[in-house]
């Protein structure tokens, strides 16, 4: 389990959030983005933390599996951190050459960190880690229904949207095969000048384009024999109805927002740091 990659996947379990409504959980989701780069304050970011850890145990998921979402990213997320330690905001506590580490970088790259972090958790959570591929085609294609009045394609780009999440565990797994199968043959990917490396990389990346023309062949050919034909004529299974679970999410997040752009520019400031 270690070495798979979380992007794309979804993981079953009979949990709250993954009987919600997708259409729900796709806005949830929005909105716990906005919240996630709106929170400035270390309370409220403590607020979305303990609301972040409530989803986790509601979502019925292993905690370590939720955090692996975060290894694709981790790099940008230290580099942040690093960024805001050395920009040299504060008096500095630590000072040598041209290098001047202060309290209040530390604190602001430690917010910054924990912002990221809240925003690609939350994000996992709603779209990826409990709600398949389809149900967030449906969910999607729901919401933008409006845009149909506008002639906008709403139901075939539900439906790139879901192939193209179904697909890319695919992808990582095959590419990941490619370069161990390559590297069995005595490639290397990390030894060399960079034009050595990009040759390396060509004998990964033509056989995974190859292979991803002939999966898009196939499933067009699978499409066309079940007489799909986009939208016109297609029956969809019942949409799951809003219950108090929908309602009670949306109503904690409207009171968040309330939190964020009305509380939070009034809270005192720590320290004089925040």
């Amino acid at each position: 389990m270690a070495s798979i990659s979380m992007l794309g996947r979804t993981f079953a379990a009979d949990s709250l959030l993954h009987n919600m409504n997708s259409s729900v959980k796709l806005v949830a989701a929005i909105a716990l983005m906005a919240l996630a780069l709106m929170s400035q304050h270390p309370l409220v970011l403590l607020l979305m933390c303990i609301l972040t850890l409530i989803l986790i145990k509601l979502s019925k998921l292993p905690f370590s599996l939720v955090m692996r979402s975060i290894r694709p990213i981790l790099f940008i997320i230290i580099f942040a951190f690093v960024v805001h330690i050395l920009s040299g905001q504060g008096q500095a506590i630590i000072s040598f050459w041209i290098i001047k580490i202060s309290l209040e970088g530390i604190v602001t790259g430690t917010l910054t960190a924990l912002r990221i972090t809240l925003l690609v958790i939350n994000t996992s959570l709603f779209l990826t880690l409990t709600t398949s591929p389809t149900e967030l085609a449906n969910g999607l294609e729901r919401l933008l229904s409006p845009l149909r009045h506008l002639r906008f394609p709403v139901h075939e780009f539900a439906m790139m949207m879901s192939i193209a999440l179904r697909f890319v565990p695919t992808l990582l797994e095959e590419a990941d095969k490619l370069m161990k199968a390559q590297s069995s043959r005595g490639a290397s990917y990390d030894t060399g000048s960079i034009v050595e490396k990009l040759r390396g990389m060509v004998s990964i990346l033509v056989p995974l384009f190859i292979s991803s023309f002939r999966r898009a062949e196939d499933l067009a050919t699978a499409m066309e024999a079940r007489c799909y034909r986009g939208e016109a004529g297609r029956t969809r299974q019942s949409a799951k109805s809003l219950t108090w679970r929908e309602y009670s999410l949306l109503g904690l997040l409207a009171v968040l927002f309330v939190v964020v752009l009305v509380i939070q520019p009034l809270l005192p400031q720590l320290n004089g740091f925040f």
